[in-house]
């Protein structure tokens, strides 16, 4: 079972930061914002806006299957881990910067992910 959940998030990470990294890519090839038809056109012609709705669709499904086996706290805590592969990925991919805030934000992300999967490891136990 916990090997169940741990690729469960691994595939979670991954649907949400392809559909981050998808929505960012399709934003930028949609500029200018006009709302026109123009705009939609441009938008909709991106292969990214179907990366970021496959995305978000694979990481509903995947949310749904891993809070069937999962504690709701860890999960949810869990659930933000990609903001730190987004993170990462949008400085290889995209050229955007490092820099010590994020890091730290990064760090108490995984503190705070780690801090409430002992707490609930700890229930388990008592229980």
């Amino acid at each position: 079972m916990r090997r169940f959940i741990i690729i469960g998030f691994l595939v979670l990470m991954s649907f949400d930061t392809l559909a981050q990294l998808s929505f960012k890519l399709a934003s930028s090839h949609a500029m200018p914002l006009d709302f026109d038809l123009d705009w939609f056109l441009r938008l909709f012609s991106a292969p990214w806006v179907y990366g970021a709705i496959a995305g978000y669709i694979g990481a509903f499904i995947t949310w749904m299957t891993v809070l069937k086996h999962a504690p709701v706290g860890p999960s949810f805590a869990a659930s933000h881990l990609e903001i730190l592969s987004v993170t990462l990925f949008s400085v290889w991919l995209l050229g955007e910067s490092l820099n010590v805030y994020k890091v730290t934000g990064g760090v108490f992300i995984i503190l705070g992910v780690l801090c409430l999967a002992k707490s609930e490891g700890g229930n388990a136990q008592i229980q």
